[in-house]
């Protein structure tokens, strides 16, 4: 059984009935749709408290929704954590409305918590190229005869590559298949989010990589009929919680102090790619970012490259 399923068993019909919305109409992808059912999972969990529950929706009013908001600020939940949560109960009320099985929208007007001014997580260059070397070490130069462990180091290869070559999201990385993968080609057709296909460029060291595990796949075995391109150690497709561990491994073998994440790896890939002089629109388009608002966030993060194309390019500056 699925997370998902087996979180929303434990929820009234009409979360049950939005959560399905969410995954087969709306499109959303899986791990959206998990995270959405564990707010509206604590939500219900914390009405229940004072004899009320979203099987009745219309009985919950804004003061239950502010106090929910307030009882995670007192448990110290992080504000961006606090912002999803009341960001899944409007999506969960805006459903309902549209539904008639409420009138009145109890998000309405709660505010969104202050976020804290953070930047996202990234890699150095040396950090980069020092995992991508760590995790390549083990692997055997060829994949012509290697036995499951050996395939698997090839897997570990092929994925870092990719995550940090092409910046996929690891649920666009995971959720790939052999067939999406043409030997030798440049670059490949991705699910992003909202069932959003978008093409994206392979580095030559990540073309090779993938054409290694490939090559390897077979030795792991995959389980009959499992067409994902990144496999298990019992031959079904990878998950997010697998692929964050074998990230961090390595990341430690690399002797790198930080935790590491598959999202740091697209952090890194954008970041560099900004300062390697890359254009905002095109990085944009290659993050798959709907808004160019949301790929500003890594501009900030090298002033001393902005300071030399300052410097080079502007009519009024002093070294010109």
């Amino acid at each position: 059984m699925r997370r998902i399923d087996a979180i929303s068993s434990q929820l009234p019909d009409s979360a049950k009935l939005f959560l399905a919305w969410m995954e087969y109409q709306k499109g959303a992808s899986e791990a959206t749709v998990e995270a959405y059912a564990q707010d509206v999972l604590d939500f219900e969990g914390y009405l229940e408290e004072f004899g009320v529950s979203l099987a009745n929706p219309a009985g919950i009013d804004r003061q239950m929704v502010q106090g929910f908001m307030a009882h995670l600020f007192r448990k110290g939940i992080a504000p961006s954590s606090r912002a999803r949560k009341l960001s899944a109960l409007r999506s969960l009320f805006r459903h309902l409305q549209r539904t008639h099985k409420v009138d009145a929208d109890p998000t309405a007007g709660v505010r969104n918590p202050k976020q804290d001014q953070r930047h996202p997580a990234m890699l150095n260059v040396d950090q980069m190229f020092t995992l991508l070397s760590e995790a390549g070490k083990d692997g055997p130069a060829s994949s012509a005869v290697c036995d499951a462990e050996d395939a698997l180091a090839l897997r570990d290869k092929a994925l870092l590559e990719l995550l940090y070559g092409s910046g996929l999201r690891i649920s666009e990385a995971l959720g790939l298949d052999v067939d999406d993968i043409r030997p030798g080609a440049n670059a490949l057709l991705v699910m992003g989010k909202g069932s959003k296909q978008r093409q994206v460029l392979l580095s030559d060291t990540c073309t090779a990589a993938l054409s290694r595990w490939m090559a390897a796949r077979i030795h792991v075995p995959p389980q009959r009929g499992e067409l994902a391109l990144f496999i298990g150690k019992r031959g079904k497709r990878l998950d997010r919680r697998q692929a964050a561990r074998l990230l961090d491994e390595h990341a430690k073998l690399a002797g790198i102090p930080q935790h590491v994440s598959p999202h740091d790896l697209r952090h890194s890939f954008a970041t560099h790619m900004l300062e390697g002089g890359a254009d905002l629109r095109a990085v944009q388009e290659l993050l798959g970012h709907s808004r160019i608002s949301t790929t500003q966030r890594y501009t900030h993060l090298d002033l001393n490259a902005l300071t030399r194309i300052y410097d080079a390019a502007h009519p009024l500056s002093k070294k010109n």
